[in-house]
Parts: structure tokens; sequence; C-alpha cells
């Protein structure tokens, strides 16, 4: 059965909102939440960066039942490893094992804060490598000492190990990343709904001698709105940097560069990438596009904080019914 999730998107919310949004997605059936982790938003218009961590540590006192993903940690450059390790831990046990830690090699919009530049793919694949690996030794409980190409850990236990283990997933984008991290995490994240990298996954997992329960999980943008100008206007205003693609998206340093970037898309331009309004049937048929593809999990972000109560009010329950329905 195909799940779905709602985001809680850091870039356009500021944390308390965030938090009422987590409670309210779970009342109305969502089945997972997964959290978006920057230190900037994409453009000026959306506004917010909370902290991650500290909106999930809120989230899963807040709720029950909801499992909760980050999407994604980059655990190399703004964070150390070993960190990564202790909050995924920590909140595992918050959860009471409902967390998945979703790791991805990041994007220089959020990285490039604490001053150590922006190294190229390859090098930030073989950094994520190393990250993936220290993690999880940590998870063990004995003590790490760890001398790396990148990282160095100095006799370092994690204290408060959660019963259930952390998962982890791996966000890849293309057939290095995917024969590079297939063996190293649980799951696969992917934000193309690629069904050429899903197999790709699945049978480099084989060809390890891994197995176990799989699971895929994409993310989709929609823009919901009872007024399908607004809606698109709204998805213009804030969205309009996911035109650009990841290969952009991960190299442009500032909420100004994306702005510069993108200043002659045009919100129909926006529209044919995104479904906007109030027509359910359209945004799942846009959703189906990862079903089709083998994705497991399917998280929807609901463009704009503008809206958001009324998105999950009013449309998000229909539209779980439709999904579900839709999916099989």
């Amino acid at each position: 059965m195909t799940r779905f999730g709602y985001t809680l998107m850091t870039e356009q919310s500021g944390p308390k909102d965030l938090v009422r949004y987590a409670v309210s997605a779970e009342q109305v059936g969502f089945d997972f939440e997964v959290s978006s982790d920057h230190y900037s938003p994409w453009l000026s218009a959306q506004g917010h960066a909370p902290n991650a961590w500290t909106v999930l540590g809120a989230v899963a006192h807040a709720t029950e039942r909801v499992e909760l993903f980050t999407y994604v940690t980059c655990p190399t450059m703004r964070y150390h490893p070993a960190i990564v390790a202790q909050q995924a831990a920590t909140l595992q046990i918050l959860a009471d094992g409902r967390f998945t830690l979703g790791l991805g090699s990041g994007e220089n919009l959020n990285e490039h804060v604490v001053g150590q530049g922006w190294p190229t793919i390859t090098r930030r694949h073989d950094m994520l490598r190393e990250a993936i690996q220290i993690i999880r030794e940590l998870f063990t409980g004995d003590v790490v000492d760890w001398k790396g190409e990148y990282f160095e850990v100095d006799s370092a236990r994690l204290w408060d190990l959660p019963d259930v283990p952390v998962a982890l997933a791996a966000a890849v984008s293309g057939d290095r990343s995917v024969e590079t991290f297939a063996p190293l995490a649980d799951h696969l994240i992917a934000v193309q709904p690629d069904r050429e990298a899903v197999d790709a996954w699945h049978h480099a997992r084989r060809g390890t001698g891994l197995s176990g329960d799989v699971r895929v999980i994409g993310q989709i943008p929609i823009c919901w709105d009872p007024d399908r100008d607004t809606a698109v206007a709204r998805a213009h205003d804030q969205f309009r940097w996911f035109a650009g693609g990841w290969a952009v998206n991960a190299d442009l340093p500032t909420t100004a560069g994306f702005a510069g970037a993108t200043q002659f898309v045009r919100p129909e331009d926006t529209a044919d990438a995104i479904a906007c309004g109030p027509d359910l049937d359209a945004i799942v048929e846009a959703v189906s596009e990862y079903w089709k593809a083998g994705f497991t999990d399917i998280a929807l972000v609901q463009v704009g904080d503008e809206g958001q109560e009324r998105f999950l009010d009013e449309a998000a329950g229909p539209l779980l019914e439709k999904l579900r329905s839709a999916a099989g």
C-alpha cells in the first residue's frame, strides 16, 4: 500500500506554525511527515528557516502516530556526523521509534554558512559516504575513534540509544549515487519519479546480498487553493526556484542567487511544473507518476504558509481519499 505524507516545509513557516500543522496533518490522516533541514529559504518571499531538529523534537511530543523523517539532513559540513548521530538517536527516543534519518549531500544554500566552501559533487558524495559509516558506528553504542579522509572522531559514544534502531534513508540523483549509497542506507529518497533509479537501487542492494523492506520515498509540490489564479500566483512567488532542477538548486548560495536565476520564470511555467488550484483529480494525476515509478511513500508539499490551514481543514482529507483509491 502506498503511504502518503505531509511536508513540514521549514522554508515557508515558523516553528510554532509547523508544530500546529504537524498535529493537524496527523489528525486528517497523513501516514508520515517529513521535515526539510534548511539554514535559509530558497527565496526571500518564503521568509523562514527554523532549526529542523528543534521543530522535530516538538513534533515528536505533539504527535502520536505519524512517522517522522528528515528530508534531508546533510551530515558533512553544517553538522558533523557525530552530532547528527546524537540528534537522530535522541529524536528516535522522543518519537518512540517513529523516526527515520534521511540524509543527503546538501545544498550550497545551507552549507556555505560555516565558511568551508562548497565541494564538487564527487567530493560531496565521498564525504556523505564517510559520514554514514561514522553514524552507523555510533549507533552501535560502542566508543568510536575514527580518522578518515574528511572526518575525525575522538572517543565518541552515544549514551542514550533508542530501543528501535534508527533507519537511514539516502537521497540519490544518478547512477553513481545509487551505486554508492544503496549498500549503506536502508531506504531510498528521490525527488523525481524515475523508475530506472528505483530499479537500479533494488538491483544494487541485491547485488550486495541486502534485502528487506526497502522504502522508496518521494516528494512532490502542489498548490491547492479554491481559486486557481491565487494558487498559481503563490506557487510562482514562493516556488519558482523549483524550475531550476537539482543540478542548479544544489549549487546556488543565496536567496538573491535564486531570485536572479528564476527572474524569467513565468507564472505559467510554474503552473506547468506544479499542480495548482482546486482540482483534486489533477493533483492525483501528478502524484500518480511516483507510485507508477515504484515509490512506496510520497510526501506532499502544500506551497506557501498562507492557506496551509485551509488546505489541511478542507482539502487534505478528500485528497487523501482520492490518492489512496487511485493508488490501490
